[in-house]
């Protein structure tokens, strides 16, 4: 299959242009290359499963998740979905310092290397990846990620959802 048609497959549920239109789907415009590269990677071999996504992951070759992840990652990326409410996004900023999120995401969100970009990411999508990670249900996941989430409540997580999706 051509690349073309690789990134077709891709826009029909992480967006037109990358950033994601479907409910608890992440929009990957703007993650950094490397990031996606190892995320498709890790779901390719089986490491991180995501039922939905082996059918698309299985025969990926090398060269194409590099190309996906070229592409992608050169999109801007834009907030889809509920936007955040004010109240939620002053107490996700305490709770995001008390944290430490930027030490990894960057201060800006923007990710770096093997960190996802978290800003202007789908609120419903962060909420319930947040929660996925505290809950370890999250297979293939970063385990520091757990341990930072760890004991939040529903409330912190929906607070960090809407303040990562400001920035």
């Amino acid at each position: 299959m051509a690349i073309g048609e690789r990134i077709e497959q891709c826009k029909t549920c992480h967006g037109p242009d990358g950033n994601s239109i479907n409910e608890k789907i992440p929009s990957l415009a703007g993650q950094p290359e490397f990031f996606i590269m190892n995320q498709l990677i890790l779901m390719r071999e089986g490491v991180r499963p995501i039922e939905q996504m082996l059918p698309f992951v299985k025969e990926l070759k090398d060269g194409e998740i590099q190309a996906l992840a070229t592409y992608f990652s050169k999109l801007p990326a834009r907030l889809e979905g509920a936007r955040p409410d004010p109240a939620l996004v002053q107490r996700g900023a305490l709770l995001s310092d008390k944290l430490r999120c930027g030490s990894c995401h960057n201060q800006d969100f923007s990710g770096d290397q093997q960190m996802p970009r978290i800003a202007k990411q789908r609120i419903d999508y962060m909420a319930a990846a947040l929660k996925d990670y505290r809950d370890d249900k999250r297979k293939g996941a970063d385990t520091a990620m757990t341990a930072v989430v760890f004991g939040l409540s529903d409330a912190d997580i929906d607070a960090l959802a809407h303040y990562a999706a400001s920035r």
